[in-house]
């Protein structure tokens, strides 16, 4: 059997969320959700979903609606993200809350979590319990993530091991899931499905990483947002962390001055930020470290007991990682 791609699995994806929202109702519900599932995105997660199970299974159809459900439960997490952080845009488009009211944006977005559980839960019934398992350990630790993100909003200081954690809660273990689920649906044994959630641990934290890299020093045309959103909102991200543990005295009070409020030309603040992240070569630390997660969730998928073809796809999208931050 040919393997699938990327834009085979994106496809399928797109299809099925399609095919499950076709006139649901009552519209007052469900119009929020399809506003909020048909916004664009790469649908990362269920297309990893679908490539996990390609490692070990052609029968990739058994993991289609499972990979949906993961959809879901990203996009009920975004948008309540946006109610807590009070965002009027997400992917240029009006957050839903802002569009239509809180009190929907609340509800479609429970609707949305139950929803995903719906379709994690059809799944066949030899491996459902161990789907489940996965999922809903999952779901509270992106959950526990969030609490940390707020919690760092209010502390004056947050090491290095602090941030790690926070971002592995937030966004690695979803992208570890989602790989391990389709893994246990293809048939991988609990050791290979176990290794496939680490690969996944270690392109979590790197895209994260990345993320914070490219919000400072990506292109805008190619990023598809405005860069220094996260100077300008005070962010805590790695950069700044790793900026803080290098900076000299005068440097440090630079970074105080700018993220204390007193900086109040938003251009200004983010090209001194960014002076002083190059100047002690925090980018080029950035890119060493995803490049150390991106190589380690190689060596991992290279340990993986099966043919090269199936981890064909996984190697590219790993690859193409490691190209955004040369």
């Amino acid at each position: 059997m040919k393997m699938k791609n990327i834009d085979d699995f994106q496809l399928i994806v797109d299809e099925e969320i399609k095919r499950q929202h076709r006139n649901l109702e009552p519209k007052e519900l469900y119009e929020p959700i399809w506003y909020t599932l048909s916004n664009g995105g790469k649908r990362l997660r269920p297309v990893l979903v679908l490539m996990g199970c390609q490692l070990f299974s052609d029968r990739i159809e058994e993991a289609v609606l499972p990979a949906i459900g993961i959809e879901m439960f990203h996009n009920f997490t975004l948008l309540h993200d946006d109610i807590m952080d009070k965002a009027f845009l997400r992917r240029n488009r009006p957050t839903v809350h802002i569009k239509w009211d809180v009190n929907r944006a609340i509800l479609s977005g429970d609707a949305l979590a139950i929803q995903s559980n719906i379709f994690i839960s059809s799944c066949s019934r030899e491996v459902l319990p161990e789907v489940l398992n996965v999922f809903l350990t999952t779901a509270l630790q992106v959950c526990e993530g969030q609490q940390y993100d707020l919690n760092f909003e209010i502390k004056s200081m947050v090491s290095v091991d602090e941030y790690m954690n926070m971002i592995r809660l937030k966004t690695a273990v979803l992208l570890a899931g989602s790989l391990q689920i389709g893994a246990i649906i293809g048939g991988a044994g609990k050791d290979w499905a176990q290794r496939v959630y680490d690969l996944g641990c270690e392109l979590g934290m790197a895209f994260q990483l990345q993320d914070d890299l490219l919000d400072t020093f990506g292109d805008e045309d190619v990023f598809g947002k405005s860069i220094g959103g996260d100077i300008l909102s005070d962010k805590k991200t790695f950069l700044l962390i790793k900026a803080y543990e290098q900076a000299s005295p005068e440097q440090a009070k630079v970074l105080d001055d700018c993220y204390s409020g007193k900086c109040t030309d938003p251009d200004q603040k983010v090209k001194e930020v960014r002076k002083i992240f190059m100047d002690l070569g925090i980018d080029q630390m950035t890119r060493k470290k995803v490049r150390e997660y991106l190589y380690s969730a190689l060596a991992i998928l290279e340990e993986l007991p099966v043919e090269k073809e199936r981890k064909t796809e996984l190697e590219n999208f790993t690859r193409s990682l490691m190209d955004r931050v040369r």
